[in-house]
């Protein structure tokens, strides 16, 4: 088995299991797979579900009035140790989501994101600079998302035409579906750039092999262009789920439909189609490449084997007409 061969096997393998996972799960149901995924023992949250009141005291308005929130999502690195933020009183889980000193929540994802809502500058510095050590492999400078909440009485829960969220009241279930899909927005765009940049990298490989009939790389150069496209499968694929809805929406199908408005309005469906054709783009592209590689490869060994046999029937027949 080349290579090649065995990267798409694992690829392969990789997307079975993920559509092996959502089967069990459609297959159990809701009720049964909560309680087969029910931790043993669960710390009583202070705020359940959507029904909860207001988390941002202050902040949902009388009568008509309206009040807005600021909502920033920040990708500060690969992975984000949420257990060990656990510890200190979550207001809820799956997504855990934290009260900062100043009134501000914080909804923590594993994959490196935190999304804040209503969170001044020196807050904001606070709490990161508080849990820096449980990110690991940090990014130089944190890419962002930005979004505009708008709380009113009356809203529908929609996006307006400034590009507002509205929503009726901040319960702590709306902040938490708010920040899956700004979280995943953002993870979306920063592989988005990664991309274009590996689009970048073997656009000219590929132009040589048209022009020159040879692939102008080496075997361990390509392995590496084949390792980026698999990490950002598995995280996209294994830890974000862009393509997914998030857990949330089994306990509380009630937010379902704010969910959905927000996934169509940032496009979250299509740019992960869009995204994993790119990737099997490059994937079968560098794949392709692979091979002529490790073609030309056995066929130089085997150049060098047959030079080898002449040169050895060659010295033979030296050593034979000299003995003689």
């Amino acid at each position: 088995m080349t290579t090649a061969q065995a990267t798409t096997g694992a690829s392969l393998r990789g997307r079975e299991q993920s559509r092996d996972y959502r089967a069990r799960r459609h297959f159990l149901g809701r009720s049964a797979w909560l309680a087969y995924h029910a931790p043993a023992q669960k710390k009583p949250s202070r705020v359940v579900g959507p029904q909860a009141k207001d988390p941002l005291p202050g902040t949902t308005p009388a009568g008509n009035l309206s009040q807005a929130i600021s909502a920033r999502a920040l990708l500060l690195g690969e992975r984000l140790d949420t257990r060990a933020i656990e510890g200190a009183e979550p207001v809820a889980t799956a997504p855990l989501a934290v009260s900062m000193p100043g009134g501000g929540v914080a909804v923590l994802f594993r994959y490196g994101v935190i999304v804040l809502f209503a969170s001044a500058p020196e807050e904001t510095s606070a709490f990161l600079a508080s849990i820096n050590s449980f990110v690991a492999e940090p990014l130089a400078v944190p890419e962002q998302e930005v979004a505009q909440l708008v709380i009113q009485a009356d809203a529908d829960q929609h996006i307006d035409a400034a590009g507002n969220i509205m929503l009726p009241e901040p319960t702590i279930g709306r902040l938490q579906v708010v920040a899956d899909v700004l979280a995943k927005s953002l993870v979306l765009a920063h592989y988005e750039i990664q991309i274009a940049k590996a689009f970048d990298l073997i656009e000219p490989l590929a132009a040589t092999l048209r022009n020159k009939g040879r692939t102008g790389a080496r075997g361990g150069e390509l392995l590496r262009h084949i390792g980026n496209v698999l990490a950002i499968q598995h995280k996209m694929v294994g830890r974000v789920e862009t393509g997914e809805k998030p857990e949330l929406l089994w306990e509380h199908p009630g937010l379902e439909r704010l969910y959905v408005r927000l996934a169509d309005e940032y496009e979250l469906r299509d740019r992960d189609r869009a995204l994993d054709r790119k990737l099997d783009v490059i994937s079968r592209t560098v794949e392709t490449l692979l091979e002529l590689v490790q073609t030309r490869s056995s066929l130089r060994v085997e150049w060098y084997i047959v030079l080898l046999i002449v040169a050895e029937l060659i010295l033979a027949g030296y050593t034979s007409l000299f003995h003689r």
